[in-house]
């Protein structure tokens, strides 16, 4: 009998629109705590594949009725069966496209707002993963910010709109995912920033991404000025573009703030950290709109799928803005790290240009949900 396949932009427009759904999970139990999809309306039930070889009797009646049903496996090939099983039984039931892996894949564009002198911002939402790059649009000429490795969308978005890729940057040398800034700069003959206290072991040309070297994209006005935020790492750079937005790399995120210990050196950046959120974030202005580079919670989201706040929000409702406290705040960043990404140190080196994995191995190096971020 054949059974419905849902993709993974289909479930993404779901969360966006706070629909109900009900998902039979049938990943083994471990990675099914590690990581799953998540919705503001979405119930779970984990039954590993494995427990249900000989017959789906015993589950039947956990599933609603009264809910869609999508059956989700890692690569696919597990949910296609289940789902065969449950619609012998009587049950109308759905299967994700793709798996866990294309979940982690997906990036869906959103438009974030207008520019002043006629251009755009949109930000490319990795809903599986947390990831958020940026793509500013003005005058046929495009910029890109924390690009993920998935390339294509970049450069096809970029076609669809009729923009030229002609600039490439990374906030940091990421270390929960595999950035796609060079990829792109060299498909497209794009110039590609990195930060300079980020890139001492990098094997490959860059252009260095300095405080006062603003970067113009199209014939207007429209300029990106880089502002050095270490604390994440110790080259983490900030961007305000057209003096409406803050892109804020993994320093400041819309609940939460970023973890200094990625490099193993959470006791020496935690101050960095600090002084970039309390003075050199401060100094900004409060109606700047914060666009991260990570998301953690599905709440996050905006009514649009976008995740963005005013600064000024943000200082008066994050936490990890309001730590009077030095000491205090130390001990909330350096004892209050969750775990380390998974395959970070791989990644890292994958984006200094050290080592070059296929891209079987570079999905099972993101495999999960990120983890840059302290709540």
């Amino acid at each position: 009998m054949t059974v419905h396949a849902l993709t993974a932009k289909e479930v993404t427009q779901k969360i966006f629109n706070k629909e109900p759904l009900f998902i039979l999970d049938v990943r083994n139990e471990s990675d099914f705590s590690d990581w799953k999809i998540e919705g503001h309306y979405f119930d779970h039930l984990n039954v590993p594949y494995f427990d249900l070889l000989d017959g789906v009797e015993d589950i039947l009646e956990k599933i609603p009725s009264d809910k869609e049903v999508l059956v989700v496996c890692a690569k696919e090939g597990s949910s296609v069966m289940v789902s065969e099983m449950l619609s012998e039984a009587g049950l109308t039931v759905s299967y994700l496209k793709g798996g866990m892996k294309a979940w982690s894949e997906h990036l869906e564009p959103v438009k974030v707002g207008d520019l002043k002198d006629g251009g755009e911002m949109y930000q490319f939402v990795r809903i599986g993963k947390g990831c958020l790059s940026y793509m500013v649009v003005s005058n046929g000429e495009a910029a890109i910010i924390d690009a993920t490795r998935m390339t294509d969308i970049f450069i096809d978005f970029a076609d669809e709109i009729g923009a030229d890729i002609t600039h490439v940057f990374d906030t940091h040398l990421h270390a929960d995912h595999i950035s796609g800034g060079r990829m792109i700069a060299e498909k497209t003959n794009a110039t590609y920033w990195l930060p300079p206290k980020d890139a001492e072991e990098v094997v490959f040309d860059y252009q260095p991404l300095e405080e006062g070297n603003d970067v113009v994209i199209g014939h207007t006005t429209i300029s990106i000025q880089p502002l050095y935020s270490p604390g994440h790492t110790i080259g983490s750079t900030s961007f305000i573009v057209d003096n409406q937005y803050l892109l804020s790399g993994d320093i400041l995120f819309i609940d939460s703030i970023g973890r200094p210990d990625l490099a193993g050196m959470a006791e020496d950046w935690v101050g960095d950290l600090r002084e970039t959120l309390y003075k050199r974030y401060k100094a900004l202005s409060d109606e700047l709109i914060v666009l991260p580079a990570h998301f953690m919670i599905i709440d996050e989201l905006n009514d649009n799928g976008s995740v963005a706040e005013k600064l000024g929000t943000l200082f008066a409702k994050n936490h990890g803005l309001n730590i009077e406290d030095e000491t205090e705040f130390r001990h909330a960043v350096t004892d209050n790290l969750p775990p380390q990404p998974n395959a970070y140190q791989e990644i890292r080196e994958t984006n200094m240009g050290k080592v070059k994995p296929d891209e079987e191995k570079q999905r099972e190096m993101e495999i999960g949900p990120n983890r840059c971020a302290i709540r």
